[in-house]
């Protein structure tokens, strides 16, 4: 019963394998087969398949376990399943021949029968035998498998037996198949099934596969199977065949044939090969290894497929061929990366195309490599090639590897870099002409379409070039510059028209009536019209610059980072530093106070929060503060508490100050209040006579977001209650900060209260620099506007050069102090600078004694503030006039510049005022003497302008019931006399150079022919003009003589050029008659001031209007004017009298009548309709008293009259004293005439004091044929267009003398020397250069040649004059003339760059040409030509090409004069009308005949 359970066992068949076996005399070199047949079908997988197997054994391997000294094989076992779905185990057996190594002779076995009748054996046995495997496996049989033939014997059911139809090795085929024939005759005997396997089909030689066929055709039931064991094809089926023989149930075999097999299985094959490589394509990283791709796949089914069919081996080699070509595709992509950047490295290395438009490839390459950026671009490998280095796997290097360039790829594409160049080139110059063409069409307006124009350019030959892209884009730009260049004219068409803005006070809002007003004035302009098609931007661009007029802060400044306000604190904050460590210095050394008591003053709170914060700066209410610890004590007091001075002052509590906090308009009214009631209170109760100057500091605290739009205007009234209560303002520092007070703020604000307790408690050794920094006798407000063409260090320069000039104090970023003698004493005064828009809050509500007035001669903008500001000064307050340009010979040359200059001096003279000038040129003017006159006068006036201020403080007082002044600003100067007289008070003032840098007419050891100035410290003289010689007014009083006025005079240099046109000069009048209207024969050059009162008539009543309530408040005063003759001739108009009463003040636009005028057209253009009289009320009073002109520049007196030149551009005289000096003239003239006709040798100062071998030796001694242009000379052009061909103002900005003088000198050491080495600014390096020619011992252009440069000049055909001045400069020495065009040649390219260095020609030619021709200045007759022979250098510059190189003669203007002078000089006008003096200087004096006052105003 238990075997009928038991599952029945597969069949079993062992089937042999025989065929031709033997010695290599039998068989041939190889086998038939047999083993690879067997080794296939028993172990099919590739990997498991050995083609090789060997017959030729040793003894030992034939007497081993696998062999086991018998002459077959035991392969081992296969499992079938068969197509009925039942299984058969199939033994297979193959029968060979084993030959003995040593011998070659079949081994002995037991069966010493021969190999027919052996392998025709039914029954094998062999004990303990092994499966075999391969041939390795012999002798190691324990690193395989071991598996041993069952029970050690077999039957054999079936043969399959092997005929090789290849081409067989040594062996024919007729023998093998006669061995065949026999053993299958043995076979037969058997009765067992038989199969022919046909093997090595894939070698197959046919006739021996057919002779096989017919073979087995003649035998019985005997069939062929085509095999192949290296493809496995029919390996199967041949033994599935034989098992269908032998198992009767299975039907009958199906033979397919080998080709039909052979296709089947390479279609699987390459099925799974398909299947396998797109398996290994998933592998992207080239870097990859077989094994670790291996264990990824090995589960896979494609890929155990094709392992199973290919083998490892093959599948190893189809991914190391993929992994290749992954490195292939990167170096692919690599080389394209390169080769895509080439370019770029191309435009960075090689980017001129003039360089490298003629060089071959090879050239190129050398010239890269010396590039210093080369590294930064290219890398050079030390193997080569690239692509077979690591340099692949950098893939963060992107530098491309030199050897690349080897490549004909590389080589294309420098090629195609050089092309594009050109044709970038053309493109770009076709850009630039089409923009040219676009500029000269003149119709193009501000916001004109595109569409507009196109049509009129459509013809033109750089539009049709460029694409319509290019046109676009060109276009575009054309009209950014167009539209800003408009913008900017229109907002400086605003600032010219000041007068129409600034009428209304502060925070006003203009009407409509206003507004219409504007519009009606400005509409008239070509400014206003241009921005007609952007209406919009210009009505955005007016009401923003209205808006700024109404409500002005630094802030929203229209100049923005240029506000003057802006400059002025960053140049004071540096400039001051050092004075301010000095006093901190000082009260460190002297403090000793350990303990501070604050009170905090404010509202809502304010007090507790700064309180809080101040204790959590401290640490246990100590403070550390500049290295010093303090202990404070802090008393916060709010609002709410009616006795404030109570809770101030306590025995126990003493304060040193007070600290008032606010941040909104309420508590800033109510920390003015709290203030006035605290000085009420200790003034009457008088505890303390400390308690009376209490220190108090104003703190701002910061905003939050939603109230910062108020901050402006709460730092504007801040800063102006602080200046009305005199005490400190300390603003939110700038930044965002999150808390209310800054750290900032709090340590200000003690460093002030430990100042002033140091004053008040004399803790402090009694310095008076130190005891008195609050303190000032005058306090000066210096205006300038924004943006003005010169720097802030310019205009402060007479102050901080001074030794005087020292901080103010904390808070008054704005503010310096100077420290003068005037008249007796020291004084102490106060300049505070400011811009004009901050300057009219100052002017409407702070004590001012004087005003500064700048302004810049190059911009109508700059004097159209100045009139609209000084219009609404009350005429009491002095003021000084400065024009600011860049040099004396400005006035000469640029008409623009003359007129404002003239203007200034024409408003100056009618309100007299003081009137100067600054030349950024020149360091003559930079000195506080400028100023000496104008503080002298300020001083005189001090008393008057005071009362006038307090008097307007006490009507506001009434209007407003607030009295924050308890007791009237100081009166008396402080005296004292701790510093000893310096020279800035004592010294003489230097020489007055009227030309600069550019046309000097000053005598020669005082004038550098670089174009540069020597500051020359001079003495008084002996001369004839000793009145001309002012000096600062020493300590001691001097006694009221009457001093004899300075006026200007002409040099008599210049009086041959102009005496023709001086004719007898008209007397001035002297007095007016009393009548209400002028004659119209009145000059219109008179002042206001020359209008006089009837005699008798006296004001004893000191008026003050009050433009708000139409009324007059009037004082009574104990002072008056003197205007005797006397007093006016010192320059006290206003000195203090008691004869006559005071007059009214009133505003400097009635008494100026070019104020006047100017803002009366504006009111005539905006009410065309209205009269004269409806248009504007004046008052017609007369004055009593002469008119002074204005007063002079101390500086602008030379030492003696026949070096001096032009005292001042602007020509001025004093009226009183006309016929006096102009009688004097002529005898003057005579006498200086006879003391030019001395002719004297020129010889050039020289700047250098060491012995020099190179500097100062003649040219031809620095020169040789091979070199023809000096060392020198070379190196220091060459480093100027190298590093400095754009530098604005070359040339014309000196360098620094103590660099200039360097380079010089380690030149002279070593020849050899780089400047690029020696740190030194390009400016430098062009002084030193003109310094070289300076120091030539004769002019680079002969003098002899002069003359004959000038008669060429004169010239009127310009190309005959240009032929001429060619044949001149063919006269030079051949050194000079070397040297000239390669100077020329220079500045040629100077020129080019003028957009940007701002230096044309002329320019150039004004800053060179004294250099190149060394003037003699002291020689009358050469005055006349200097502008001529400028013009002659402005002339080689420009037509250089013509000059040296033989080019075309270019279009330029013409810039030499060619006129003959007027055959009829007119007459000298007044002094207020400027001199003109075209190029040539000729006599060409203009006297206009001026109309008497239409408007009926004096």
């Amino acid at each position: 019963m238990m075997a009928k359970n038991k599952e029945p066992r597969p069949p079993s068949y062992a089937i042999s394998v025989i065929g031709l076996s033997g010695t290599e005399k039998d068989k041939g070199n190889c086998g038939v087969g047999k083993s690879c047949l067997c080794n296939r079908f028993v172990r099919s997988k590739a990997d498991e398949y050995y083609p090789e197997h060997t017959s030729v054994l040793s003894t030992i391997d034939f007497g081993g376990r696998v062999v086991n000294n018998d002459h077959f094989l035991y392969w081992g076992d296969v499992t079938q399943c068969g197509e009925d779905g039942i299984d058969c185990k199939i033994h297979v057996i193959e029968q060979t021949e084993f030959i003995d190594d040593q011998t070659f002779l079949p081994h002995r076995s037991t069966n010493l029968q021969p190999y027919i009748k052996r392998a025709a054996a039914t029954k094998l046995q062999s004990a303990e035998k092994l499966m075999y495997i391969c041939t390795d496996q012999l002798g190691l049989e324990q690193d395989f498998e071991q598996k041993q033939m069952p029970e050690g014997k077999l039957n054999i059911d079936g043969f399959l037996l092997c005929i090789d139809v290849s081409q067989g090795c040594n062996r024919k085929f007729d023998d093998q198949l006669k061995f065949v024939n026999n053993l299958y005759v043995q076979l037969s005997k058997s009765k067992k099934p038989i199969i022919i396997a046909a093997t090595k089909c894939d070698e197959c030689v046919e006739h021996y596969l057919r002779e096989v066929q017919a073979f087995a055709s003649n035998k019985k039931n005997l069939l062929v199977v085509e095999t192949s064991a290296r493809f496995n094809v029919n390996v199967e089926t041949c033994f599935t065949a034989l098992v269908q023989m032998m198992d009767k149930t299975r039907g009958k075999p199906k033979i397919i044939p080998y080709l039909d097999a052979y296709k089947t299985q390479r279609q699987l094959v390459v099925t799974s090969t398909d299947k396998f490589e797109k398996l290994v394509q998933t592998v992207r990283d080239y870097h990859a290894t077989w094994k670790t791709v291996s264990n990824k796949l090995k589960n896979h089914p494609d890929y155990e497929e094709y392992i199973n069919l290919e083998g490892t081996k093959k599948a190893k080699n189809t991914f190391s061929k993929h992994i290749e070509q992954l490195k292939q595709e990167h170096i692919r992509k690599r080389r394209d990366e390169y080769i895509n950047t080439l370019p770029r490295a191309f435009n960075t290395l090689l980017s001129n195309l003039e360089e490298i438009e003629h060089l071959s490839w090879s050239e190129a390459l050398k010239l890269m490599e010396k590039r210093p950026d080369f590294q930064l671009c290219f890398v050079v490998l030390e193997k080569t090639p690239w692509d077979e280095t690591d340099h692949i796997d950098k893939v963060n290097d992107r530098r491309i590897p030199f050897d690349l360039l080897s490549t004909l790829e590389a080589e294309k594409v420098y090629q195609n870099h050089v092309q594009h160049l050109i044709s970038e080139k053309r493109r770009v110059e076709m850009k630039e002409k089409f923009k040219k063409t676009l500029e000269k069409i003149q119709f193009i307006s501000p916001g004109q379409p595109w569409e507009e124009v196109m049509c009129f350019v459509m013809e033109d030959e750089a539009f049709k070039y460029i694409t319509e892209a290019d046109s676009r884009e060109v276009y575009s730009r054309h009209q950014r510059e167009i539209v800003e260049k408009a913008k900017e004219e229109f907002q400086e068409m605003l600032f010219e028209h000041s007068e129409l803005f600034y009428d209304l006070d502060l925070n006003a809002t203009p009407s409509s009536d206003k507004m219409s007003e504007i519009h009606a004035v400005l509409s008239e302009e070509p400014r206003y019209k241009a921005l007609q098609k952007l209406a919009p931007d210009r009505e955005s661009l007016l009401l923003k610059h209205i808006g700024f007029v109404y409500h002005p802060t630094k802030e929203t400044c229209l100049s923005g980072q240029n506000c003057m306000d802006i400059k002025v604190e960053q140049l004071l904050a540096r400039s001051l530093l050092q004075l301010d460590h000095g006093r901190l210095n000082l009260y460190h050394d002297s403090a000793n106070i350990d303990k501070v008591n604050i009170f905090i003053l404010g509202k809502d709170g304010l007090a507790q929060e700064l309180a809080n914060e101040i204790r959590t700066q401290s640490t246990d209410d100590e403070y550390a503060l500049d290295g010093k610890i303090y202990e404070l004590d802090l008393r916060p007091v709010d609002a709410k508490s009616p006795y404030l001075l109570s809770h101030l002052w306590t025995s126990a509590f003493k304060p040193h100050g007070c600290f008032c906090v606010f941040n909104s308009i309420e508590s800033l009214a109510f920390i003015g209040e709290s203030i006035t009631k605290i000085r009420t209170e200790a003034s009457q109760i008088r505890r303390d006579k400390y308690m009376a100057s209490l220190p108090f500091t104003l703190i701002l605290a910061n905003q939050r977001d939603s109230a910062s739009k108020h901050l402006p205007i709460l730092r504007h009234q801040g800063q102006q209650l602080a200046n009305k209560l005199q005490c400190p303002f300390i603003d939110v520092p700038a930044g965002t900060y999150p808390r209310k007070f800054n750290e900032a703020q709090i340590k200000q604000a003690l460093r002030g209260v430990l100042e002033a307790v140091k004053h008040n408690f004399d803790v402090v050794s009694p310095v008076p620099t130190i005891k008195d920094l609050s303190e000032a006798d005058l306090r000066i407000v210096m205006c300038a506007m924004c943006g003005d063409p010169f720097s802030v260090d310019l205009i402060l320069s007479p102050f901080l050069d001074s030794h005087s000039c020292s901080a103010a104090q904390a808070g008054q970023n704005n503010s310096l102090m100077l420290d003068k003698i005037i008249g007796e004493k020291r004084r102490r005064i106060q300049i505070t600078i400011l811009s004009y828009h901050s300057s009219i809050g100052v002017r409407k509500d702070e004590l001012v004694h004087g005003y500064i007035l700048v302004y810049s001669a190059k911009r109508k903008a700059s004097m159209g503030m100045l009139r609209a500001f000084l219009s609404e000064v009350q005429d009491t307050i002095p003021v000084q006039l400065v024009a600011v340009t860049d040099s004396q010979a400005d006035f000469f040359e640029i008409e623009a510049i003359k007129e404002l200059m003239t203007e200034g001096e024409h408003i100056a003279t009618e309100i007299t005022a003081k009137f100067t000038a600054l030349y950024s040129l020149s360091q003559y003017h930079r000195q506080t003497e400028v100023f000496t006159l104008f503080f002298s006068d300020v001083l005189e006036k001090k008393n008057m302008i005071e009362n006038s201020y307090m008097s307007d403080s006490t009507r506001e007082a009434t209007h407003t019931s607030e009295d924050v002044f308890l007791h009237s600003p100081r009166g008396g100067a402080l005296t004292y006399n701790y510093y000893p007289d310096s020279e800035d008070d004592t010294e003489a003032p230097p020489p007055y150079s009227p030309m600069g840098d550019d046309v000097q007419l000053i005598p020669k050891d005082r004038f550098d022919l670089e174009g540069n100035e020597y500051p020359v410290h001079s003495t008084p003289l002996n001369c004839h003009d000793h009145e001309r010689n002012h000096k600062v007014p020493p300590p001691i009083k001097p006694k009221p003589v009457a001093l004899k006025p300075n006026v200007k005079k002409l040099d008599p240099n210049l009086l041959k050029t102009i005496e023709a046109g001086i004719g007898k000069p008209r007397k001035t009048r002297t007095t007016l008659a009393p009548s209400d209207d002028l004659d119209q024969s009145d000059n219109y050059a008179e002042p206001i001031d020359t209008i006089f009162k009837h005699r008798g008539v006296t004001d004893d009543i000191y008026a003050i209007p009050d433009d708000s309530q139409n009324r007059m408040i009037k004082i009574r005063n104990s002072f008056t004017i003197n205007n005797t003759q006397g007093d006016e001739e010192n320059g006290f108009p206003d000195r203090m009298s008691k004869t006559h009463g005071e007059r009214r003040p009133s505003k400097y636009k009635y008494k100026s009548k070019t104020l006047f005028i100017k803002a009366k057209s504006y009111y005539r253009r905006a009410h065309s309709d209205a009269s004269d009289d409806e248009a504007f009320t004046t008052s017609k009073t007369k004055r009593k008293g002469r008119h002074r002109g204005s007063e002079e520049d101390p500086l602008l007196s030379p030492v003696e009259t026949w070096k001096g030149g032009i005292d001042n551009p602007a020509i001025t005289s004093d009226q009183e004293l006309d016929d006096k000096k102009m009688k004097k003239k002529t005898q003057k003239v005579k006498e200086d005439k006879k003391q030019k006709k001395k002719t004297k040798t020129f010889n050039p100062p020289t700047r250098r004091n060491w012995e020099s071998n190179y500097f100062g030796m003649p040219l031809q001694d620095l020169v040789t044929p091979e070199k023809p242009i000096p060392l020198f000379v070379e190196k220091c052009v060459d480093f100027i267009e190298d590093t400095g061909l754009c530098t604005e103002g070359l040339y014309r900005v000196s360098g620094n003398k103590t660099d200039q003088d360097n380079i010089q000198k380690q030149f002279d050491q070593d020849h050899n020397i780089s400047l690029e080495s020696m740190d030194v600014t390009v400016n430098a390096v062009a002084g030193a250069l003109k310094a070289f020619f300076a120091d030539l011992p004769d002019p680079l252009i002969p003098y002899s040649l002069h003359p004959e440069l000038v008669e060429a000049s004169k010239i009127l055909d310009k190309t005959e004059r240009l032929y001429e001045l060619k044949e001149i400069v063919k006269k030079f020495h051949p050194v000079n003339y070397d040297v000239f065009r390669y100077v020329i040649t220079h500045l040629n390219r100077v020129s080019q760059q003028s957009r940007t260095n701002l230096m044309t020609a002329d320019n150039l030619s004004i800053c060179f040409w004294p250099t190149l021709m060394r003037p003699d200045f002291e020689n009358r007759e050469f005055l006349s030509t200097t502008k001529i022979l400028q013009s002659v250098i402005e002339t080689f510059i420009q037509q250089c090409q013509f000059f040296f190189y033989n080019g075309e003669i270019l279009e330029t203007s013409d810039s030499v004069a060619h006129q003959p002078p007027p055959s009829n000089p007119v007459q000298m006008v007044d002094p207020i009308i400027p001199l003109q003096l075209p190029p040539p200087l000729q006599p060409q004096l203009i006297q206009p005949q001026l109309q008497a006052d239409p408007l009926g105003i004096i």
